[in-house]
């Protein structure tokens, strides 16, 4: 017996996209508190950034990381929706990708390395999971 519906694997991947999309500003929020405690100059935004705590620093380098590899993930699962994609590890991928991206920020503004590493593989690999899976669906689909 299961508690949730299951969704179809595309809505999942959908699902991931905006999940994904948001968690890009999670660590945008720490970098606002920051500037706020160290006095914002909306003239010199950018030039703030060496007078910002180290937490705050942290937080900048992972907002532009969620940027970085958000264009990836998304690509990776359009890619999967589009090519019909419709193995359970396609959606496992794209909730993977999500639950890592949740985390890395938090393991980097904490100064962990080795969580925020294995953060950024576990996403890492979920993209190139959608790819592979993408590609071989593609290639199966195609007639000869």
């Amino acid at each position: 017996m299961t508690i949730l519906p299951t969704l179809p694997v595309s809505i999942t991947l959908l699902s991931a996209i905006v999940a994904a999309a948001a968690l890009v500003y999670l660590p945008f929020l720490v970098v606002a508190y920051g500037r706020v405690k160290v006095g914002y100059d909306m003239a010199a935004p950018r030039s703030l950034f060496d007078k910002l705590p180290a937490y705050a620093q942290r937080a900048t380098w992972a907002h532009q990381n969620a940027f970085e590899t958000f264009l990836l993930f998304a690509v990776a699962a359009l890619m999967a929706v589009v090519t019909g994609v419709e193995e359970s590890i396609a959606a496992g991928a794209g909730l993977a990708f999500v639950v890592a991206r949740l985390f890395y920020p938090v393991f980097y503004i904490l100064n962990v390395p080795l969580g925020r590493s294995l953060m950024f593989a576990i996403g890492s690999a979920s993209t190139a999971t959608l790819f592979v899976l993408s590609l071989l669906h593609a290639y199966q689909t195609t007639p000869p």
